[in-house]
């Protein structure tokens, strides 16, 4: 059967909330079956007429709700599920409340201190090099006076990963977008204090190295401290 995707331009601001939409409408009509893959990457981005960064966006978010899932090198399909419960719960995730950023920042915090000890428990000598990498790059940036945000959750990601928990690696791969869109505006980063972000952080990475998870975790809140009062004062 051949899947009418329409083509019709998305607005930027709710993009991922449209691709979802159109993807719950194919699965409605009975255009995608459970357990049908999903066309490929390319083919959604021109028919939806989406970018390919929201796409991804999108699918990650059906992924995380169970909706759809990957499977290496076979591709990603809807999941086995009756067609009335895959629209009831693509409905829910449509009509969730998006997280205002102190939610965003608490959630963070939970899972990171978590993560962080995780970490010093169980990282492999790759994930602690992919974690010194990051750091690396971060240090790089900064003392050359460059905006290096992204190179700073880069380096909490790896720590993320190197805890060898998949659920906190999806959590948190989950929030940073938003985070990444709400520090620059909510100015919670000191970008002249950059100097002591460095030890801090190489505080953890030496902690991690060193298999110390309540050191790990007592850098991880000297490092997080305006976090924490931004949390406590608003």
């Amino acid at each position: 059967m051949r899947i009418n995707l329409g083509n019709e331009p998305l607005s930027s601001k709710t993009e991922v909330e449209t691709v979802i939409s159109k993807i719950r409408d194919l699965i409605i009509n009975r255009q995608l079956e459970p357990g049908d893959k999903l066309p490929s990457e390319r083919t959604l981005s021109n028919k939806f007429n989406a970018s390919r960064s929201q796409l991804r966006l999108a699918i990650q978010k059906l992924e995380f709700y169970g909706i759809v899932k990957r499977y290496p090198k076979s591709g990603t399909f809807v999941s086995k599920i009756g067609v009335g419960a895959l629209n009831s719960m693509m409905a829910n995730i449509l009509h969730l409340q998006t997280p205002d950023f102190k939610s965003l920042v608490e959630t963070r915090l939970i899972l990171e201190t978590k993560a962080v000890k995780l970490a010093a428990i169980r990282r492999t000598e790759k994930q602690l090099y992919q974690i010194e990498k990051a750091h690396e790059a971060y240090i790089k940036k900064s003392i050359n006076g460059q905006n290096a945000l992204d190179e700073d959750l880069l380096f909490h990601l790896k720590v993320a990963e190197a805890s060898c928990n998949s659920v906190i690696n999806s959590l948190m791969l989950v929030i940073t977008p938003e985070i990444i869109t709400n520090f620059v505006t909510n100015k919670i980063c000191d970008a002249q204090n950059f100097s002591s972000l460095i030890k801090e952080h190489q505080d953890i990475v030496n902690a991690i190295k060193n298999n110390d998870p309540d050191q790990a975790t007592r850098s991880l809140k000297i490092h997080f401290k305006d976090l924490y009062n931004y949390c406590h004062t608003n």
